[in-house]
């Protein structure tokens, strides 16, 4: 059965991602071998929406005050790529990682499975 997600970051300073993730964000990881640097996460959902054109992912984390996560990222040097968007649902806004990626950053609106866990 199902245990966990597991999610890949694709990037071309993968170590600048892994400082970032280790450093920055605080998670903690194990060496998996062969260049494999594992991170562990929060609680994750996973949510399937309608779609008009192909299918697709995104990736975002989440936090109970985004407002309040900007000022600590903020300080600890993160780049905000995006200003908060208010979506009815949820706020959002989106960080650089190092190598040029982008990560979203989200405030959830609406109930969530994570509470019933």
């Amino acid at each position: 059965m199902i245990t966990g997600v597991h999610a890949i970051v694709f990037s071309k300073d993968a170590e600048g991602v892994r400082a970032f993730f280790r450093d920055v964000l605080g998670f903690s990881s194990v060496d998996a071998g062969d260049g494999w640097l594992i991170f562990a996460l929060p609680p994750a959902e996973l949510a399937a929406h309608p779609t008009e054109g192909d299918g697709g992912h995104e990736l975002y984390l989440m936090c109970d005050d985004i407002h309040a996560t900007i000022h600590e990222l903020s300080g600890r040097g993160v780049e905000f790529t995006r200003p908060v968007s208010d979506e009815g649902w949820g706020l959002l806004t989106a960080i650089r990682l190092p190598g040029g990626g982008e990560l979203g950053i989200y405030e959830p609106r609406h109930a969530s499975p994570l509470a019933e866990a």
